[in-house]
């Protein structure tokens, strides 16, 4: 009977270590349906209604100006209001992380719905008003909600999540991602909100995930990391940190944070540009970029595996997978006509080169980009990957139709070239992060930042040492 009970009180206490709390899965759940949720949806629902919009710009432009409508005119109308979302996005992302300083991970989510139901009900009243560019700017304001959201999510799940579930937490920005995705073209049917007698309701339907986080994130605690690092408020961090983790396993964390505050020593948040000029985060920044890069550039989940397996390995394999199904997609596409089964390894190409992407890229570059700054850095370095990737989002948008039209069956050789490039870069730059403090992984860094400048690892050893005694 003893041993049942030492056996069942050792595999409840690996429960709680592996799952601390029900209040740091809801507010993961409360900030992703506002962050990356909505980014997803809004990607998504744009297509269901292509036509309906195509008749209501017709019909807008005849009865405004008694003239038909040029076809070309059309298609730059249509394009506009379909590409001004990446725009928004890209500003969106330069401003999230001067809310997330000014207002806070928490108030900047919640600030940022009233963007998102400002666009609703711009893009809902436009066919009844009659004025598409409401449309426009509906779109566009969704895009600046939707960066912002990209932005600031994965900095307030990498600053909540205990060490040993950071990898996992941080995947929270993909599931979203894919469940916005997955939901809009549901949402989009045309036996739901896709008819058109209902285009304007499904565009205006983002305010349900806007009204939702503001009704339900108010109840979780802000950012632990902030409220000591940034505010210097210890009292708040530690009941924020007992919500979170459990009142009896928050210590620890609580004194990981200490240590990274008294390590910065009243460091104040960067600017994105001071980043470019710091010799310390040189190789992060660069890091970022190509991640960034990297994801969106190569045309597309790991949460199981993420924090067993390691950060490094899973993106790597994932890049040589996708690497390696891209020279398989190219050799089925160039040899089509040769065999009749020819075409069925193209179609599972395809699927392998998305699920390789989902195993590494996909979720990864996010929990990277969470990790490997400390706090003064983390929001610049969000906002400075947030913008190059949706700059790369409409680069690649804008030139895939030209790479096809160009290369045809070869079109997959630029994706085996970037791929190949980046898992290069991935095995001779990235350390492994995994169940590393912020500390410890800046210490990765400054090796490959600073070399062997004696000066610098004197430094290093002193603030270690100072760390240790602290």
């Amino acid at each position: 009977m003893a041993a049942e009970r030492q056996v069942t009180g050792r595999v409840g206490s690996r429960a709680v270590e592996l799952f601390p709390s029900w209040t740091l899965f809801l507010a993961v759940c409360s900030v992703g349906i506002g962050g990356t949720f909505q980014y997803g949806y809004n990607v998504s629902i744009i297509n269901a209604p292509t036509q309906h919009i195509h008749k209501f710009l017709n019909e807008t432009w005849a009865s405004r100006y008694h003239v038909e409508l040029d076809p070309n005119l059309l298609t730059f109308l249509w394009s506009v209001i379909a590409s001004i979302f990446t725009l928004g996005g890209l500003c969106g992302a330069l401003i999230g992380g001067s809310m997330a300083i000014q207002l806070g991970r928490k108030g900047a989510l919640l600030m940022n719905n009233v963007i998102a139901i400002l666009a609703a009900i711009l893009m809902g009243i436009s066919f009844p008003t009659g004025l598409f560019e409401l449309l426009i700017v509906g779109r566009f304001l969704i895009g600046i909600n939707s960066g912002v959201g990209f932005c600031v999510q994965p900095l307030y799940l990498g600053e909540v999540a205990p060490k040993h579930l950071r990898g996992g937490m941080a995947m929270g920005s993909s599931i979203f991602l894919t469940g916005g995705i997955l939901t809009g073209q549901i949402i989009g049917l045309r036996e739901i909100l896709g008819a058109e007698a209902y285009w304007p309701l499904l565009l205006s339907s983002s305010c349900v995930p806007a009204v939702a986080q503001l009704l339900f994130l108010p109840w979780f605690p802000e950012s632990p990391r902030y409220l000591l690092i940034d505010r210097g408020d210890e009292l708040s961090c530690a009941k924020a940190l007992k919500r979170l983790h459990g009142s009896s396993q928050y210590q620890r964390e609580m004194e990981d944070i200490q240590r990274e505050c008294f390590a910065l020593d009243g460091e104040k948040p960067k600017k994105p540009w001071q980043l470019f000029t710091d010799r310390a985060v040189r190789w992060q920044l660069v890091t970022v970029v190509v991640m960034t890069m990297g994801q969106q550039l190569s045309g597309i989940n790991a949460g199981l595996l993420i924090d067993r397996v390691g950060r490094r390995y899973l993106i790597l394999g994932g890049y040589l997978l996708m690497t390696l199904w891209s020279v398989v997609l190219t050799f089925s596409l160039t040899y089509q006509e040769l065999h009749s089964w020819v075409p069925y390894v193209s179609m599972m190409s395809v699927f392998a080169f998305i699920l390789s992407f989902g195993l590494g890229p996909g979720g990864i570059t996010n929990t990277l980009m969470a990790e490997i700054f400390v706090q003064s850095s983390r929001p610049a370095a969000c906002m400075i990957g947030g913008a190059v990737s949706w700059i790369s989002f409409f680069t690649i948008g804008m030139l895939f139709p030209f790479i096809v039209r160009g290369l045809k069956q070869y079109c997959f050789v630029v994706f085996l070239l970037e791929c190949s490039s980046v898992a290069a870069f991935i095995f001779l730059v990235i350390p492994e992060t995994k169940n590393k403090s912020f500390l410890e992984i800046e210490k990765e860094f400054h090796k490959l930042n600073f070399g062997r400048s004696k000066e610098k690892e004197t430094e290093l050893n002193e603030r270690s040492q100072l760390h240790d005694e602290y």
